[in-house]
């Protein structure tokens, strides 16, 4: 069984599992007890998955906290996020998936990522393209930023207040010249989106990798741009980010990198 093959099917069974726990309803009361369901649902997933997973590339590493930015030690590297949008599951929501990428030498050369309540799976390789459920996808072809529907969001709870205040910043400039904005969480979400050319447009002031990597190797592999504010090569050095339709990028970089 060829690795992409064997992954799918990890996350799958994840999705499973994952599955046979989630309740489309809350029943929580403190931060305490957002905390620790969160913990729980990601302790249920890794109990399915990181096995499996680190016996299909035993030479490989495990990037424990979804939370993390920043770079990696050189080699292979499984970047996984459990539950990506853990706090969508415990609220009841929807958007909420599974996610698990292979990271050599800093650079993202596959990913899966598997939304158990529909059952689709989007895979991607370096070089290789990107699929969902088998079948090809592109990003947009939109040519102009007023018509695009583009999305932001808080990728961490940890974030620090001038983050916050250029989150705020470049919402108010993007909603100047986007079509429409949205706000909201997991990353992967939207960013599965933008490479299936749904939305045009993903920002976001964070490093945070889990939730970045899968995305980044989907958009460009479906000839979206990745890269950081500015308009630079986005990689895990790379403090912020952005991902847009091929004809959109450097529009929207020019409201973004002028904040």
């Amino acid at each position: 069984m060829d690795l992409m093959t064997e992954t799918t099917a990890v996350l799958r069974a994840t999705g499973d599992h994952l599955l046979s726990l989630y309740r489309p309803e809350a029943n929580l009361r403190t931060r305490d007890d957002v905390v620790a369901a969160i913990e729980a649902v990601n302790a249920e997933s890794l109990s399915v998955m990181r096995e499996p997973l680190m016996k299909a590339r035993p030479e490989a590493g495990w990037a424990e906290d979804e939370l993390e930015g920043g770079t990696l030690p050189p080699g292979e590297w499984w970047v996984t996020d459990p539950v990506e949008g853990a706090i969508n599951f415990v609220h009841g929501l929807t958007e909420w998936g599974v996610t698990a990428t292979l990271v050599r030498d800093n650079e993202p050369v596959l990913a899966v990522v598997h939304l158990p309540l529909t059952g689709t799976t989007y895979t991607a390789t370096a070089g290789g393209g990107v699929f969902r459920d088998g079948e090809p996808i592109r990003a947009s072809a939109k040519t102009e930023l007023s018509a695009a529907l583009a999305g932001t969001g808080q990728a961490s709870p940890r974030e620090t207040p001038e983050t916050f205040a250029l989150m705020g910043q470049s919402l108010v400039a993007m909603m100047a010249k986007a079509g429409v904005n949205r706000v909201s969480v997991p990353a992967t979400w939207q960013l599965i989106h933008v490479a299936d050319g749904r939305m045009d447009v993903f920002w976001q002031h964070s490093a945070v990798r889990s939730g970045l990597l899968a995305g980044a190797l989907l958009v460009r592999e479906a000839g979206g741009v990745v890269s950081d504010l500015h308009g630079h090569p986005w990689s895990l050095y790379s403090t912020d980010f952005v991902a847009a339709a091929p004809h959109l990028h450097t529009s929207a970089v020019a409201v973004l990198g002028a904040l």
